[in-house]
Formats: structure tokens, C-alpha cells, sequence
């Protein structure tokens, strides 16, 4: 009896708020799924078992380009359709240009929304993504941090070997997110770590990714007494694993600038000049509303989300583009001959021959076409009441842009299922295509408008440059009765279900 009167007062106010939306809530909606009484259509959602990037896929082929799911308290509305997209993130992009309201674990992780990412569109976001844009990815900047790729590179080179020799096979993405890891802890802090303490970091940052996907009483926070107690201590306790393994890197850098760059002042390789580091452009940042500037935990939220979205999305599009690259042994020696016009059999690949490997290039565009790395963008939220589409979008829904009806659209793409790089070559029908959306979306793995990952180049830099030193080195074989398994898998990324493994044999 108690039970009943517990849940009673539970379900009544979201009754009754579900009847207030009903009646008073906004009218001409995008079409969507009928839900039920309690939930909307997130119940109906979790009884499915599929992943929600699947279930959306299924729903576009019934309600069309853009239709409303009520998933619990939150309102989302799902856009497929390029025109859609392009016109809500690009045309009138400042509109669309927010994020939506954050669950409490994931406002434990961001810091309060103190995030280029999670930050609300306004003075404190502008702030954040100019400084990053000029103290990461400037060119002049990724220019004078180029030791740091080729370092790391060359580590990478020979950690290939050493498994090959071991266990007889390389298995792409432990490796590649190693690699990449280290290059961007150490373009926050400017240090040199060991590959166990980059390892430590990954795998903590990882966690914290799994941690703030969303769970049941993120959509309908009544539950929250019940059941995400325990969901905030363990989210509370992670967040100090976070800081102790971060802090101190942080610490060390800040005595390092403030020493003038003393040898002695840190226990750390500390090896790039002051103003060299990311993080050194954020401890004398000037933030609008923020006269103490950012403390520790701010730094670390800010340094965390860098590595967090560089190493996971740039790590998966080399796995699937090497995967390809594997199954078509005609298509990677084709790439093979175009690294040795340019630096020859014995030379070395470095960052600005890059730009001369038109068809690594393609393999790159393509890939990020066929795999989109995150199947959907970040959310975004509407910073007013307006249309779109002919319908009525309320302030602060949920924007969810969803991308591989766009970069599978036969209307767009031909053969769309296949992974033919040459389109993206002279003549092809994606070589002028713009995949940063800006001139119209045909495919956008980064974003588009507004808030476009600011780091985008640097990633397919680091994409381009590990793909060429190891194509350039290696051939690429399957293991003799294991082929490779494109089977998908969602983690915060589309990842292959079961790792890639492959043989690598030395080209000389």
C-alpha cells in the first residue's frame, strides 16, 4: 500500500504536467510517434533493446525529414533532411546556435556548463572557442607543436613493430588512441608522459564519457530520488578520480610558467616553451562574468573535453578507414604509390606533404562519409520560440541532428552503401563538396555553424599523418581466417563491434 501511495505521488505531477502540455503546450509540432501517458515515448524506447541512433532511422522512414519524440520531460526534435539541417544550423544558426538544459551528472562533469561543448551560446562560449581556436589550432600555433606529432609518431612507428613481433597482429584503435592521447595531453600541459600514465588518462576520461550518457532519470527527473542517488555518487566519485589524475598536470604547468620555465620547478618532461600549451592560454584567460578567472576544476574540464573528443573520434575514423583499406588491397597500394611520389620509398612523411596526397585525402573524406563518426551531433536547443520546416519548434527542445540519413541519401550520394574514395577526387561527385556544411550539407562528421568542432582540422591532421606514416611503412593483410567484421557498435562514437586486427609487413 505504501508502495502505491510512493508511486502515486510520483506519476501525478507528470500526469498532470503531460495534461498541461497537451492543452496548453505548443501546437503544430513536428509529426512523431503517439507515447504514452507517463514517458512519452522513452519507455517504448528502452522496451525496443536497440540503440537510439537505429530506433531514429526507423522513424524517419514513417513521420519524414523532421519529426518530434516526448522522451520523458524532454522534447526532441529530429532532423534528417539536408535542406533541414543546413537551413537550422547554418541560415540561421545563431537561433540554433544553444545547448539544452544538462542532466545533474553531467553538469558535475562540465564543470556547471564551463565548456566550449556544453556551454550555453553566449559571451562565455565566444570567449572559450576563440581562445582555443587561437591558442590550438591557429596555424601558427600547430605549426610550432609539430615536434609533438612527430614525437609521438615515431613512438607509435615503433610500438607497431613490437606487437606485430609479439602477438603476431596490430590492433588498430588501442593503438591509434594511445598515439593521439598523448599528442593532445601534451599540447594542453606541454609535457611528456609515459605511455602507463597516458593510459591512465585515457581510460579515466573514458569512463567519464560512459558516465554521462543519458539514463532514465535524466528524462524524467521525478525518478531522481529513487534511483540516481547512487548514479551521482559514483558520477561525484569519478569526477575526483578525474581531478587527481589531471590536477596535477595542471600544477605542474602553473609553476613551470611561473618559475619562467625553470627545469627544476617540475618533476615533469616539460618540454614546450611558455604560451606553447593550451592550458597556458587559460590560466591569465579574462572571462565575461568571471572576475577570478578559471580555477583548477575549470581547467581540467576544459583540458579534459580537448582529449576527450580529439582521441575517441580521430582514433575511429583511422580504424575504419584502415579497415577498408585492408578488404581493398588495390585501393591501399594505390594510396602506397602516392606517399613514395611525394617522399619516395625511404623518406618520411611530414605534416606538409600532406597536402600533396589528394587520393589519402579522399580515403579520409570518404571514410568520415561512410562512417560518420558520431552518428549524432552534439544536441542543440533553439534560444527562442520559431519554425522550421513548416513547424512549430518550442525554446530549449532538443535539436538532434542525425547524420547518416544524409550521408546515405541516394538523392545525394550515388551507390551510397559503398566506399569508393574517387568521389572525392577531380571529377567526382563529392570533390567540391564542403564537409564542414557552410555551402550546404551533404555530410557533416564535424558539425556545421556555429558550433562546429573548433578542432576539426587538427583532427583530420592527425588522422591524415598516422595514416600515411603507417601505410608507408606497412602493408596491411588480414589474419589468415579472420576477416575483418564491419559489424557496428555505439560507444560516444560508432565504433567496429569487434576491434580491427591486422598483419602488417614491412615495405622494405
Amino acid at each position: 500500500m505504501m508502495l502505491l501511495l510512493l508511486l502515486a505521488i510520483i506519476f501525478f505531477p507528470l500526469l498532470f504536467r503531460r495534461w498541461l502540455t497537451t492543452v496548453k503546450g505548443p501546437k503544430n509540432l513536428p509529426p512523431g510517434p503517439p507515447g504514452w501517458p507517463i514517458g512519452g515515448n522513452l519507455f517504448q524506447f528502452i522496451l525496443q533493446r536497440q540503440p537510439f541512433t537505429y530506433l531514429l532511422r526507423d522513424l524517419r522512414k514513417i513521420y519524414g525529414p523532421i519529426f518530434t519524440m516526448q522522451m520523458g520531460q524532454k522534447t526532441f526534435v529530429i532532423l534528417t533532411d539536408a535542406k533541414i539541417i543546413h537551413e537550422a544550423l547554418v541560415q540561421r544558426g545563431s537561433i540554433f546556435a544553444s545547448r539544452p538544459d544538462e542532466s545533474p551528472t553531467r553538469l558535475i562533469f562540465s564543470f556547471n556548463k564551463c565548456g566550449i561543448n556544453s556551454a550555453k551560446y553566449g559571451p562565455l562560449w565566444r570567449t572559450l572557442r576563440k581562445n582555443l581556436a587561437t591558442e590550438m589550432v591557429g596555424s601558427a600555433r600547430v605549426k610550432q607543436c609539430a615536434w609533438v606529432r612527430k614525437w609521438a609518431l615515431e613512438n607509435h612507428m615503433g610500438r607497431l613493430k613490437e606487437s606485430a613481433q609479439e602477438k603476431g597482429y596490430v590492433e588498430v584503435i588501442s593503438q591509434c588512441r594511445l598515439t593521439i592521447c598523448s599528442i593532445l595531453i601534451c599540447l594542453c600541459f606541454g609535457a611528456k608522459l609515459s605511455e602507463e600514465w597516458v593510459k591512465n588518462i585515457d581510460s579515466v576520461l573514458k569512463e567519464v564519457l560512459l558516465m554521462t550518457i543519458p539514463k532514465l532519470p535524466d528524462f524524467l527527473p521525478a525518478l531522481a530520488p529513487l534511483v540516481a542517488r547512487g548514479q551521482l555518487r559514483r558520477a561525484t566519485a569519478l569526477r575526483r578520480k578525474q581531478m587527481d589524475i589531471l590536477g596535477p598536470l595542471v600544477q605542474a604547468r602553473k609553476v613551470f610558467v611561473e618559475s619562467g620555465e625553470n627545469p627544476k620547478s617540475s618533476s615533469l618532461d616539460m618540454e614546450s616553451p611558455i604560451g606553447a600549451a593550451y592550458v597556458d592560454s587559460l590560466f591569465s584567460l579574462e572571462l565575461p562574468g568571471r572576475p577570478d578567472g578559471l580555477c583548477e576544476e575549470a581547467l581540467v574540464t576544459l583540458c579534459s573535453e580537448l582529449i576527450n573528443g580529439g582521441t575517441d573520434t580521430s582514433a575511429t575514423i583511422i580504424e575504419w578507414a584502415l579497415l577498408h583499406l585492408v578488404l581493398d588491397q588495390e585501393a591501399q597500394q594505390r594510396l602506397y604509390k602516392e606517399i613514395v611520389e611525394v617522399v619516395g620509398e625511404n623518406g618520411v612523411v611530414n605534416e606538409d606533404d600532406l597536402e600533396q596526397m589528394p587520393f589519402l585525402n579522399a580515403i579520409i573524406k570518404e571514410t568520415t562519409r561512410r562512417h560518420p563518426p558520431g552518428h549524432l551531433l552534439l544536441s542543440h536547443a533553439a534560444t527562442e520560440d520559431t519554425v522550421l520546416g513548416g513547424y512549430n519548434i518550442p525554446k530549449d527542445a532538443n535539436i538532434e541532428i542525425y547524420t547518416p540519413w544524409v550521408t546515405q541519401d541516394p538523392a545525394l550520394w550515388t551507390d551510397p552503401e559503398e566506399f569508393r574514395p574517387e568521389r572525392f577526387l577531380p571529377g567526382g561527385e563529392g570533390y567540391e563538396v564542403d564537409w564542414t556544411g557552410n555551402r550546404g550539407v551533404r555530410m557533416i562528421p564535424f558539425g556545421a555553424g556555429r558550433r562546429i568542432c573548433p578542432a576539426w582540422s587538427l583532427g583530420t591532421l592527425h588522422v591524415g599523418f598516422l595514416l600515411a606514416r603507417m601505410v608507408h611503412a606497412f602493408r596491411w593483410v588480414p589474419i589468415p581466417g579472420s576477416p575483418p567484421d564491419p559489424t557496428e557498435k555505439f560507444s560516444f562514437t560508432m565504433l567496429m563491434k569487434n576491434p580491427l586486427k591486422a598483419i602488417i609487413l614491412p615495405r622494405s
